[in-house]
């Protein structure tokens, strides 16, 4: 098992689980992070630490899409190991649905 991050960070990118993360196993896009899984030593530490629940488990039902973009953008985004200030309109796109459709940016 590992960790994902899902479609719920999408634009709002709270970065608290970047902090606790004790591998650093976290990479950063334009507008969302993602997991590497093959570094997550599945500890769990950061799912209680995003307070929008954009973490879960790769072995929730939702997660098999997910965890295709988390290996992918890994190898691609730069490593994050420090908590940056989130996106000042945040908490417009907290409760928004289909944000992956709207807004995902590859930073390609």
């Amino acid at each position: 098992m590992t960790y994902i991050v899902n479609e719920k960070c999408i634009k709002c990118k709270l970065m608290d689980c970047v902090e606790v993360c004790p591998v650093d196993c976290f990479y950063e896009g334009k507008n969302m992070l993602v997991i590497k899984p093959d570094e997550c030593i599945d500890c769990g530490v950061c799912e209680p630490e995003c307070p929008i629940d954009a973490i879960e488990p790769d072995t929730n039902e939702s997660a098999e899409k997910w965890l295709d973009v988390n290996k992918k953008y890994s190898e691609i985004w730069p490593n994050i190991s420090e908590k940056k200030e989130p996106p000042t309109d945040n908490e417009e796109y907290k409760n928004e649905e289909n944000k992956f459709q709207k807004y995902f940016k590859e930073n390609l």
